[in-house]
C-alpha cells in the first residue's frame, strides 16, 4: 500500500483502488503498533476516488535523520572529498567501524515534498543530490514502511572540515521525502534499484544507479544505534545513505531538475530553486 499525505488529508493507494481517509490522524501511524492494519481499518469508512491529487511531502511532526558512509561509494567519494584537509581517514575508519555515521538532517518545516524546490547553497560551489531509501520508522522502533530521500550536500563545505557537515547537510529545503509511504511489513528486497537522474534544460547531465545489494549496514541495525539514547515519540525518517554520487567536476545548478526513483515506491522529483 502507498499512503499519500496531501493538503485535505491522507490518501492510500491499494491493490483494490485508491480512497481518500477523512479524518485520519497521519501521526497514528508512527504511534500504533499496527500502521497496516490501522490503515486498512480506516478504508472501510474512506472513499473511493478516481480522480487525481497533489502529494506533500509525508512527514508532520517526525524528526529526518541520516547515516553516512553505508555504500562503498560513498565511503570513496567523502575520502576524495576530505583529502585536502586530511579527513579522509574518518570516512574509511567509519564504513569499517561497528557503529555507523549518524547524523540529525532536518525537522519537518525544512523539507521539501514532490514537485517543490530543493535548494543549494549560496555560499557553496560544489553540490550535489544524494538519492536514499528511507525508513519510515514508529515510536517503538519499528520499520513500517519506506520513502524516498533526497540529501542534498554541499560536498565542497564537508570536504573542507569533517565538523562543517552540519552546515553541508542541513539547511532549508536540504532534505526532499516521497511522494508517498510505502507501508509494508517486508524488508524490501536486496534487488530493489534506486535510481537518479539529473536534467537540466531538458537535457539528461547525469544517470546512475544502484541496488540495496551494495548498501553495507541492515535497516534495523541503522534503526537499533539510532533509537539506543533517543526518544521519537512521533516517530522519525532515517535515509540509509547513498551509493550514486555524480562525478566530482558535476555540480548542481539552479533549475536542475532531480528524479530520483526506487522501485516499488515512485519517482520524488525536485527542481533545485
Amino acid at each position: 500500500m502507498k499512503l499519500y499525505r496531501t493538503a485535505d488529508g491522507a490518501v492510500i493507494e491499494t491493490a483494490d483502488g485508491t480512497y481518500s481517509l477523512p479524518g485520519f490522524s497521519w501521526v497514528s501511524i508512527f504511534q500504533h503498533s499496527d500502521a497496516i492494519a490501522l490503515v486498512q481499518k480506516a478504508i472501510k469508512s474512506g472513499k473511493k476516488i478516481s480522480g487525481g491529487f497533489t502529494a506533500l511531502a509525508p512527514i508532520s511532526t517526525q524528526e529526518v535523520w541520516a547515516a553516512g558512509v553505508t555504500y562503498y561509494r560513498s565511503r570513496d567519494a567523502r575520502i576524495e572529498e576530505s583529502k585536502g584537509s586530511g579527513g579522509g581517514d574518518f570516512y574509511a575508519r567509519v564504513y569499517d567501524a561497528e557503529r555507523p555515521e549518524l547524523f540529525f538532517k532536518s525537522p519537518a518545516h525544512r523539507v521539501a515534498g514532490p514537485n517543490t524546490n530543493v535548494r543549494i547553497r549560496k555560499d557553496s560551489k560544489w553540490n550535489v543530490p544524494e538519492p536514499e531509501l528511507t525508513l519510515v520508522i514508529n515510536t517503538t522502533g519499528k520499520i513500517i514502511g519506506y520513502t524516498i530521500g533526497n540529501d542534498m550536500s554541499s560536498r565542497d563545505i564537508e570536504g573542507e572540515n569533517p565538523l562543517y557537515l552540519p552546515q553541508a547537510k542541513c539547511y532549508d529545503q536540504a532534505a526532499g521525502l516521497g511522494p508517498c509511504i510505502y507501508l509494508t511489513n517486508e524488508p524490501m528486497p536486496n534487488t530493489a534499484e534506486i535510481r537518479v537522474i539529473i536534467s537540466r534544460a531538458g537535457k539528461e547531465m547525469f544517470n546512475n544507479a544502484t541496488t540495496l545489494a551494495q548498501l553495507k549496514r541492515k535497516p534495523t541495525e541503522l534503526v537499533e544505534f539510532l533509537y539506543r539514547e533517543s526518544s521519537f515519540p512521533d516517530g522519525c525518517f532515517l535515509m540509509t545513505g547513498t551509493g550514486v554520487v555524480p562525478p566530482n567536476e558535476f555540480t548542481l545548478q539552479k533549475g536542475d531538475v532531480i528524479a530520483i526513483t526506487i522501485t516499488h515506491i515512485g519517482t520524488l522529483q525536485n527542481t533545485v530553486g
